[in-house]
Formats: C-alpha cells, sequence, structure tokens
C-alpha cells in the first residue's frame, strides 16, 4: 500500500534571530551619565560582573541603574555597591533582589593598583556604564575625584562656549 503524502510544513524560523541591540552589545545597558557631572573621571578600568540569571535577563530588557552605586576594595576584592537591577518580569521564586552588592572580576595586578589609588584622599570607584561584550556582562569603572561646585560651574561655561561656537561656525557655512 502506498504511503500517504505527507502535508507540506512551514520552514522552521532562523535560529539566531538578529538579537536585541542590547544583548548583542551594541548599544548599552545602562549609563551613570550623572558620574561625569559629578567627578573628574581620571582612569578607567573593565571588569566582570558576578551575576544570577535573572539579573542577566533584566539588563537585556535595559532595567539597570547605575545612579548611586560604587566600587569598593575589600579583602583583595572588588565588589560593587548600591546598583539596582529590577527584578525579571518573569521569574519565579529564584528572582534576584534589586539592590544586593555584587563581586566584580577583576585581575590581581589592578586591584592592587586600585588599593594604592582609592586610600589616597579623594579618590573612589565609580561605575560609568554596564554592557555585554561576547555575551558576558562587563562593568566601566571610573577612578575618580569629585568636583566642587565652582567645578561644576565651571564644566557648564565651558560646554555652553563649545556649543556656542560649533553653532556660529554652522551658521556661517550656511550663509
Amino acid at each position: 500500500m502506498p504511503r500517504q503524502a505527507s502535508h507540506l510544513t512551514k520552514p522552521s524560523p532562523e535560529k539566531h534571530p538578529k538579537r536585541e541591540p542590547t544583548a548583542a552589545g551594541q548599544k548599552d545597558a545602562a549609563v551613570n551619565r550623572i558620574a561625569a557631572h559629578n567627578y573628574f573621571l581620571l582612569e578607567k578600568f573593565e571588569a566582570g560582573v558576578v551575576l544570577t540569571g535573572t539579573e542577566v535577563k533584566s539588563i537585556r530588557d535595559g532595567l539597570a541603574n547605575l545612579k548611586d552605586s560604587y566600587g569598593l576594595v575589600k579583602d583583595g576584592e572588588l565588589w560593587l555597591l548600591n546598583a539596582h537591577i529590577s527584578p525579571y518580569s518573569h521569574g519565579s521564586y529564584a528572582n534576584h533582589e534589586s539592590v544586593r552588592t555584587r563581586k566584580l572580576l577583576i585581575h590581581k595586578e589592578e586591584i592592587k593598583k586600585l588599593i594604592g589609588k582609592t586610600q589616597q584622599k579623594g579618590l573612589t570607584l565609580i561605575p560609568t556604564r554596564l554592557y555585554f561584550k561576547n555575551g558576558r556582562v562587563k562593568v566601566e569603572l571610573a577612578l575618580a575625584k569629585g568636583k566642587q561646585l565652582w567645578d561644576k560651574r565651571e564644566t557648564e561655561r565651558r560646554r555652553t562656549a563649545d556649543k556656542e561656537a560649533r553653532e556660529a561656525v554652522a551658521r556661517s557655512r550656511k550663509a
């Protein structure tokens, strides 16, 4: 007896469709914009972050905030404090706490360098951005020195002067 013709099926969808720009590493997951306003950013370091699965999914959704966070060197290890990662919307009982201390992964030589520099008066570690690199979450830490009020005013004056100069050049090109 001949076999019946099977019905035609739709072709299977692509295994790896175009990923979200944040997850693909093309766009930052979180940026601390106020850090450049409040601090002089002297030197930058890249560090990996120890996270749970639901935290990674929340970061991919763009639910991370670095506004009040800072880095701390304690017992030869680097920690990220007060970074807010909202709970994952589809998480179960194993969902994470939104604000918790997270360990940062960085080379020992860099930690030794940071210990020496953060013990100087007025220097601290501020996270400036959170991003994906090769599927892993990375944080960019900046060694920072706090700005005084007059420093902030001077930066604002310089920024407005540069903007006015750019506009004047653009106007002269149009005319």
